[in-house]
């Protein structure tokens, strides 16, 4: 399925740094552009870091938000994207070893969980501590949430194995 099919609407990101003259100023200003698709549902990277802490660069360096990540964040690392979730989404259960912050921005979204679920709205904010879980959208309308992932050592033994870490050295094109 497309980005034009599914109508995922755009990301303004904007970013700081600093100049030659050690000014702070934006050094983006543009529509993220590395959208992931599913069926009924879209992640946009917005940035990422390969390190935490951060090393922040002296002046402008690279599109860290042009790194494809297809699960989780860079192996050390952190990740900022969007995930769109159209009506009738409903992702496969997966775990990373990550702490994931989550702001519902738009609509409504459910997570379920091995023996439970929690719904969530537009304003809601869900700590995720590397548990398995879906996302689903049983809802007729657009939900948007944006996820801050940090990388986190494994949980250990007796817990369902995790994602591999999904970032590849590639930059992606829009």
């Amino acid at each position: 399925m497309s980005n034009v099919e599914l109508k995922v609407p755009p990301v303004r990101r904007v970013i700081t740094g600093h100049d030659r003259n050690k000014k702070a100023r934006a050094i983006r200003d543009d529509t993220a552009a590395n959208i992931s698709t599913r069926p009924n549902a879209a992640s946009t990277t917005i940035w990422c870091s390969e390190t935490v802490p951060v090393r922040l660069p002296a002046e402008a360096g690279p599109d860290m938000g042009a790194h494809r990540i297809n699960s989780g964040t860079p192996p050390g690392g952190s990740r900022l994207m969007v995930m769109d979730l159209f009506p009738g989404c409903r992702g496969g259960m997966h775990r990373t070893d990550t702490l994931d912050y989550v702001i519902v921005l738009e609509g409504e979204v459910e997570m379920l969980m091995d023996d439970s679920s929690v719904v969530l709205h537009a304003g809601d904010i869900l700590v995720q501590q590397g548990t398995i879980h879906a996302w689903t959208n049983p809802t007729q309308k657009h939900a948007r949430m944006a996820i801050v992932l940090i990388d986190a050592q494994p949980l250990g033994d007796g817990f369902p194995p995790a994602r591999a870490h999904g970032h590849h050295q590639t930059v992606h094109s829009a």
